[in-house]
């Protein structure tokens, strides 16, 4: 910005050499511009999701999904960003959606039966149908409703405390053993899960959500 003011001057102006009060002028000027200059370009990039940075990430979140999508502790922006794309386009409103997002979630597919589905429910005559192993009773009765069971992810639970079971758990062993509630639980809750199936179900269908570790 300094040497295109300069430029900028006329001939004849000033004297030919070293100017400490045209330089210190005309750099005050060039400081300001520098910084207009960044502030465009800064504000360019978060016009678009693709290099938006910082807070206006955060805003475009806000945008689009209210407070169901938030910014987890200490998460990069390059990562923030890839859940927004990924939240934006996702599939939803098919049986395939919800075993996606479940699935990206746990880490576990889920096990969807629906009632009125063939597919779900077998056929008599027809193969793969077994009472007590594969195939469940289905009803017409039951329209637009299918029944999820999401499995909360594997490792997922209290630090530093044993389950039955477990030797260092054992009573009158010195162990590090307690009775524990869901809220001390880390990691992915069953609240998640079910805002996780909600955020995909088809608008008028019903969805029932068994959780199970």
């Amino acid at each position: 910005m300094f040497s295109r003011l300069h430029r900028l001057i006329p001939n004849g102006w000033f004297t030919v050499g070293a100017s400490p009060l045209l330089d210190g002028l005309l750099t005050g000027i060039a400081c300001t511009l520098a910084f207009i200059y960044s502030l465009l370009t800064y504000l360019q990039k978060q016009m678009r999701i693709s290099t938006a940075t910082d807070g206006f990430l955060d805003l475009i979140a806000f945008d689009f999904f209210g407070n169901k999508l938030v910014r987890a502790a200490n998460q990069s922006d390059s990562s923030f960003r890839a859940r927004i794309i990924a939240n934006i386009l996702r599939e939803r409103g098919t049986r395939k959606s919800v075993i996606d997002i479940l699935t990206q979630i746990t880490g576990r597919a889920p096990i969807i039966f629906e009632p009125r589905r063939p597919l779900d429910t077998g056929v008599y005559g027809g193969p793969g149908l077994a009472y007590g192993v594969v195939g469940g009773y289905g009803s017409t009765k039951l329209p637009f409703q299918s029944f999820v069971t999401a499995f909360r992810p594997l490792g997922q639970g209290v630090p530093n405390v044993a389950g039955y079971g477990i030797p260092t758990g054992a009573y009158s062993t010195g162990s590090q053993a307690e009775y524990i509630s869901l809220s001390m639980i880390h990691g992915i809750t069953d609240a998640d899960l079910y805002a996780a199936v909600d955020s995909v179900r088809p608008a008028g269908y019903t969805i029932w959500v068994r959780i199970t570790s």
